[in-house]
């Protein structure tokens, strides 16, 4: 079995679609070789900047011959079927064999497909391949009409058999033919390279300087650069993007760590990191002394004579240009914050929030005023709270988040410091945004989480408003993660608070400034209603998302959504989690096949009868000792059931539900409810309407599924 090397040899492919780009190669050849005959042991791609490759081990040699049998038209069938079967099977009138079936004689036609070469079906599939690469952005250059991320110079494809002889693939692709040649490092071994199989090109690579690996070129980073930090008493700040990105540029890495000049050591580390790595691509090294980025580290593609000091000085040189454009920002921007922002404030005022929601001026009012009112609920104090609501989008006019965007909250933090306000409100114009995804830290200090909280009640409120919800696919204001936002600010604090009046003074403001001349009240009263409604609602799906990571199935929620004070998200998560977990075990799971049955045979006989059975059952009509030990049961787990409820604690509810698990069980296997006598079955009936009351006093177990 013959393994195949495939290489596609082009100018420097962008970082950032490397890895997509040889996964895409692996995938879209491996499954068109499968469907082409060509089964294969074993596949893997890679990418430099200039490369990418695909080795397959274990090829078969050709393709088996196939065998196919195809029914066709009946023996009575228009001669124009026939022919028309005759023309799609390839085959000739002589080819065909006639069967009797049931409607009488059919043809039949076995179409023999033999096997073809692994060299043929390389070939098709790999020009197929190239000629329809998912780049998202690609080019033509000269006259051809080939299209590639960057213009591709060379293609190499082999097959080697177990003897280790080498067969290049005959094909040619806009006049690139395809050959046995590869190119080492551009500048420390430029110049053709011959392989005769992959573990000769991959020594042959390593050889001429290009590191083949992209996790061997990221962790050759990774190590040298740490080396170098710890042997000056540094330390790099971890950045795995970044790293990745930085392998992508390189073939063969080469670690370079530089000083940064001495008056940009006061500027905050998350302004020098930022612009580090934004403009130069550089890591950061910290003094874990001082805390302050003191050391830059760069990574060259080449080695050179003076051990890289020429790249390290005119990096150094392009640093400090960048950082002192940083420095003047970050002074401009400190003398504003001093003068208290008014500045700053005043611009939003200018700024479009939506067209139809108003500024963002605008938008600051609505959340200092919720954030207010939110403030009680989380434990903040009120006028902290729209304090720190009412600075927490000062920064986004600030000359250092205009440069860079990814740094807004956090400026702000650094402001609210230099205006001298309390630390909370620092706090909360940094923390505000948070949890931005699920592996986010959610804040906890209560003016933060008011003014979170606030924001992104104010989002989701405001496009319900105005009717512009998700759908599908499309979320292009991200409310389904300002939802989730939203619960895990509640949850992962604890906040036991009815959603539905946030929603109401949210929804209100939205609403007045989606429409601020409206003159029917009532009509406008109504909208708030439906939509606070299906923005819960939504809440509620949501819900189901984040719940769903934490194991709790979506039945389980919809039993606890159906029960009232659905719109505290902290006691829905509790009561669902609780249910979660008790139905997960024996008494659980058979507690519930028993509230179903006696469920089933009570709606069957009210449905039958005309009545409810509601109440009346009575021991001393209780024939049995099951009976018996059913009413003692119930009577001694019903107030346990209802305290525990009453104290929101679900699973000591659950718990002194697991004690009716087996009275329940004994009268279901001894006990026939639908008996001659009507007092007895009566009697019965309102005993099964005990268990299904307790039981619904938990959740709609009606929702559970199984």
């Amino acid at each position: 079995m013959p393994d195949l090397l495939i290489e596609l040899f082009s100018e420097e492919i962008p970082a950032r679609m490397q890895a997509r780009a040889a996964d895409d190669l692996r995938v879209r050849m491996t499954d068109g070789l499968v469907e082409a005959g060509l089964t294969y042991a074993g596949a893997a791609a890679f990418a430099t900047p200039r490369r990418l490759t695909l080795t397959v081990q274990g090829l078969l040699a050709e393709s088996p011959t196939v065998r196919e049998e195809r029914k066709g038209p009946r023996a009575d069938a228009p001669e124009k079927a026939i022919e028309g079967f005759l023309r799609g099977a390839g085959v000739s009138r002589d080819d065909l064999e006639l069967r009797d079936e049931k409607k009488g004689q059919v043809y039949y036609a076995t179409i023999t497909k033999p096997g073809r070469g692994a060299e043929a079906i390389v070939a098709e599939v790999l020009e197929s391949v190239i000629r329809n690469f998912p780049w998202p952005k690609s080019m033509r250059w000269g006259a051809g009409s080939l299209r590639w991320v960057r213009p591709l110079h060379r293609i190499l494809c082999i097959l080697t058999d177990d003897a280790g002889e080498a067969t290049v693939v005959p094909m040619d692709v806009d006049g690139i033919k395809a050959g046995n040649v590869t190119e080492g490092h551009r500048f420390m071994a430029p110049g053709a390279l011959k392989v005769s199989s992959f573990d000769h090109y991959s020594t042959a690579l390593r050889g001429h300087f290009v590191m083949l690996d992209a996790a061997e070129r990221a962790e050759a980073i990774w190590q040298d650069a740490t080396n170098q930090a710890f042997a000056a008493g540094m330390e790099v700040v971890e950045d795995r993007s970044l790293l990745a990105e930085v392998a992508g540029l390189v073939e063969w890495p080469v670690v370079l760590m530089g000083a940064i000049d001495a008056q940009f050591l006061d500027l905050p580390p998350e302004v020098l990191q930022t612009s580090m790595k934004e403009h130069q691509k550089f890591f950061s090294v910290r003094n874990p002394k001082t805390g302050r980025i003191e050391r830059f580290i760069t990574v060259a593609n080449r080695e050179t004579a003076d051990q890289g000091a020429t790249i390290l000085a005119g990096n150094a040189r392009v640093l400090s240009a960048r950082l002192a454009d940083g420095a003047f920002f970050w002074q401009n921007d400190l003398r504003e914050a001093k003068a208290g922002g008014a500045a700053w404030l005043k611009s939003l005022e200018a700024v479009t929030f939506h067209n139809k929601l108003g500024s963002q001026a605008e938008r600051v009012e609505r959340i200092a005023a919720l954030a207010r009112e939110i403030a009680p609920a989380v434990g903040a104090d009120a006028d902290l709270a729209e304090q720190a609501a009412r600075w927490a989008k000062a920064d986004l006019p600030s000359e250092m988040v205009y440069e860079f965007p990814e740094l807004q909250g956090l400026m702000g933090r650094y402001y609210a410091e230099a205006a001298g306000m309390p630390a909370e409100v620092g706090a909360a114009a940094e923390e505000h945004y948070s949890p931005l995804g699920p592996s986010d830290d959610v804040p906890t200090a209560p003016v933060s989480v008011a003014v979170a909280l606030a924001d992104k009640l104010d989002l989701l409120t405001g496009f319900w408003a105005i009717d512009e919800k998700p759908t599908g696919s499309k979320d292009p204001f991200a409310l389904r993660r300002a939802a989730l936002g939203v619960i895990r600010l509640v949850v992962e604090n604890k906040i036991a608070s009815s959603m539905l009046p946030m929603f109401d003074n949210a929804m209100r403001r939205a609403m007045a400034a989606a429409s601020p001349d409206r003159g029917d009240l009532n009509l406008k009263e109504l909208d708030d209603r439906v939509a606070i409604v299906n923005l819960l609602t939504f809440f509620h799906d949501r819900l189901k998302v984040y719940l769903k990571d934490q194991g709790v199935r979506h039945d389980i929620i919809d039993a606890c959504v159906a029960m009232p004070g659905n719109d505290d998200l902290a006691l829905l998560v509790k009561r669902a989690t609780a249910l979660s977990d008790f139905l997960k075990t024996d008494d659980g799971e058979n507690l519930l096949q028993g509230f179903k049955r006696a469920n089933n045979i009570l709606s069957q006989a009210e449905e039958k009868d005309g009545v409810e059975y509601s109440y009346g059952a009575d021991v001393k009509f209780a024939e049995t000792d099951e009976e018996r030990a059913l009413f003692t049961a119930l009577d001694q787990g019903e107030p346990a059931i209802k305290a525990a409820l009453e104290t929101e604690d679900f699973a000591a509810a659950m718990t002194a539900m697991a004690a009716l698990r087996a009275p329940i069980d004994a009268f279901f296997n001894a006990v026939q409810v639908n008996t001659d006598s009507q007092i007895v079955r009566r009697n019965r009936l309102n005993l099964l309407s005990r268990i299904r009351t307790i039981c619904l006093e938990a959740a709609d177990l009606t929702r559970i599924e199984g």
